[in-house]
C-alpha cells in the first residue's frame, strides 16, 4: 500500500503544481510604477527639455492618456482614494496624517484584493504614504500595507546619506536642489529599482504578481546624481510666461501665499536653478524605472505583463505664481498616466477622454479577470484601452484644502472642455476655465454672463458629485 499511496501523493502533487502553473500562465502579471510630485513633465508629453527616455520608451507600446486627474492633488489623499477606489469625501482621507484603515476599518485595498484573489504580491518605495499608519514602513504588518512581506525596504527614508551631499544654494526658500558625486544606487530611487529587479528574479513563477514601485523623486529635496543635472544646461531653463494681471481673478484660498509653507518668494535666477534640478530628478527616476522595465523584458515577462505609470498628483513650477501642488489649477490636479495592456488595440495611441486614478483599481480587476468589489466608484479603462476615441466620463473630479490652518476646501471638475472650481461651496470663490480657449487658465470666466449656463450646470454637476466634506 505505501509504494501505492506513495505514486498517488506524487501524481496529487503534479496536478497541484500544473494546476498552479496554469493558473500563472493564465492570469496577466500587474506591474505598477508610481512617481512622487510629478508633473507632465515628460518628453512623451511633449515637454521641451525633458529627458525621459524610457517612459518615452514605455508610452510607445501603451495608452498614454492626456487628460487623466488625480482626486486630490496631496500624496496620502491621493494614494489611499487610488488603492482603495474610493474618493476622498468616502476615504475622509485629506491630510498626510490622516489614516485611511482607521476610517475605513476593513477596507479592502487593491494589492490586499488582488493578493486574496491568488497573486503574489510586493511593494518597494513608496505607494501608500509612508508613516502612515506609523512605523508601517517596512511591510511587516499586512493589514497596514496589504503587500504581505516579499521583502523589506529596511533603510532610512530618505536615507540619511541623501543629506551629506552637496546643496546649493536655495534651500531657505523652499527649494533646495542637491547634485551628488555618487551612483544612482546611493539614493533610495536607485535601491528601490534594484530591489525590485531583485524579487522579479526571485519571484515564485507558480503566482502571477502584482509588484508595486513607488519612486521618491522628483519629490522635494531635488536630489540625483550629478550626470542628470548635465542633462539640463542652466540656459536651456525657462520661467512659466503668463499675463502680469494674471492673479487678479484668482479667488484668495487659490492664489500664492495661502498655504504658508508652499509661498515662494525667490529671484527668477533660484527658481530656474529649482525647475533645473526638478527635471534633472524627473530623468534620474525616469532610468530607474528603465531599470525595471528592462528586466521585464530580460525575464521573458513584458508579454503577460499589464504596466501602468502614473503621478500620484501634478506640481506647480511657477504657473500662476505657484510652487508646489495642493492647488486645483490643471498642472496640480492632472497627472501623467500611461497604461500597457497586452493585446489592447490601442497600444502606442494617445487618448483625449477624461480619467481618473481612480479607475486604477477596476481597471485592473477588469484586464485579469479578479472580480471587483461593488463599492469601486471608478471604472475600468478597457473600453479607452481598445479604442483611444472612446469617451469613459464626462467629467473627472478633484478636491483641496488650503489656507494657513487648511481651512478652505475646494472642490473642481474637468471636462473635456471646461474646469470648474468652487471654494467652500463658492462662498469664498469660484472658477471657469475654457480650455479650448484658455488652456492655461489665465481667464476666469466665472464672472462673465456669457457663460453664466454652462457655470450653473457645471456647479449643479460638482454639488451632486461632491457633497461637502463633513456632511
Amino acid at each position: 500500500m505505501k509504494p501505492l499511496r506513495s505514486a498517488l501523493f506524487t501524481l496529487l502533487y503534479a496536478l497541484c503544481i500544473s494546476a498552479l502553473n496554469a493558473f500563472a500562465a493564465s492570469k496577466p502579471n500587474v506591474l505598477l510604477l508610481m512617481s512622487d510630485d510629478l508633473a507632465n513633465t515628460l518628453g512623451c508629453y511633449g515637454h521641451p527639455v525633458a529627458k525621459t527616455p524610457n517612459l518615452d520608451a514605455l508610452a510607445k507600446r501603451a495608452v498614454l492618456f492626456e487628460r487623466a486627474y488625480c482626486q486630490f492633488p496631496h500624496c496620502n489623499p491621493s494614494r489611499a482614494s487610488m488603492m482603495s477606489g474610493l474618493r476622498p469625501h468616502t476615504t475622509r482621507v485629506t491630510d498626510n496624517a490622516d489614516n485611511l484603515y482607521q476610517n475605513l476599518p476593513g477596507v479592502m485595498t487593491l494589492p490586499h484584493h488582488f493578493r486574496r484573489n491568488g497573486y503574489a504580491t510586493a511593494r518597494c518605495g513608496k505607494i501608500f504614504h509612508l508613516g502612515v499608519p506609523t512605523g508601517a514602513e517596512s511591510m511587516d504588518d499586512p493589514q497596514a500595507w496589504d503587500f504581505g512581506t516579499p521583502f523589506k525596504d529596511e533603510r532610512p527614508y530618505p536615507p540619511k546619506r541623501e543629506s551629506t551631499v552637496k546643496v546649493t544654494t536655495g534651500k531657505k526658500q523652499g527649494l533646495p536642489w542637491t547634485e551628488t558625486t555618487g551612483t544612482d544606487d546611493d539614493l533610495v530611487d536607485g535601491n528601490f529599482a534594484k530591489t525590485a529587479v531583485e524579487w522579479l528574479e526571485k519571484r515564485d513563477p507558480s503566482k502571477p504578481f502584482f509588484l508595486a514601485v513607488g519612486f521618491h523623486r522628483p519629490h522635494l529635496p531635488l536630489v540625483a546624481p550629478a550626470k542628470y543635472f548635465d542633462l539640463y544646461p542652466f540656459d536651456s531653463i525657462k520661467l512659466p510666461t503668463e499675463p502680469a494681471d494674471d492673479e487678479a481673478d484668482i479667488p484668495a484660498p487659490a492664489r500664492n501665499g495661502s498655504v504658508p509653507g508652499y509661498a515662494i518668494s525667490t529671484t527668477p535666477e533660484q527658481r530656474r536653478a529649482a525647475i533645473r534640478g526638478y527635471l534633472a530628478t524627473v530623468s534620474f527616476m525616469d532610468a530607474q524605472a528603465g531599470r525595471v522595465l528592462d528586466a521585464l523584458k530580460r525575464l521573458g515577462l513584458a508579454e503577460n505583463t499589464i504596466v501602468v505609470f502614473a503621478g500620484d498628483h501634478g506640481w506647480h513650477l511657477g504657473e500662476h505664481g505657484l510652487w508646489h501642488k495642493r492647488s486645483l489649477f490643471e498642472e496640480s490636479a492632472r497627472v501623467p498616466f500611461l497604461v500597457h495592456a497586452p493585446g489592447a488595440k490601442g497600444n502606442g495611441q494617445r487618448s483625449l477622454s477624461v480619467v481618473e486614478l481612480l479607475d486604477v483599481y477596476p481597471t485592473l480587476c477588469d484586464l485579469t479577470g479578479v472580480p471587483a468589489p461593488a463599492s469601486l466608484q471608478g471604472k475600468s479603462l478597457r473600453p479607452v484601452l481598445n479604442d483611444p476615441k472612446a469617451v469613459l466620463h464626462e467629467g473627472a473630479f478633484a478636491q483641496a484644502r488650503r489656507g494657513p490652518k487648511a481651512e478652505f476646501w475646494g472642490r473642481s471638475v474637468r471636462t473635456a472642455r471646461w474646469r470648474c472650481t468652487e471654494w467652500d461651496e463658492g462662498r469664498n470663490g469660484i472658477e471657469l476655465y475654457d480650455h479650448d480657449a484658455d488652456p492655461h487658465e489665465f481667464t476666469n470666466l466665472a464672472g462673465d454672463p456669457k457663460h453664466a449656463a454652462v457655470l450653473k450646470e457645471l456647479r449643479a454637476v460638482l454639488a451632486a458629485k461632491l457633497p461637502p466634506f463633513g456632511k
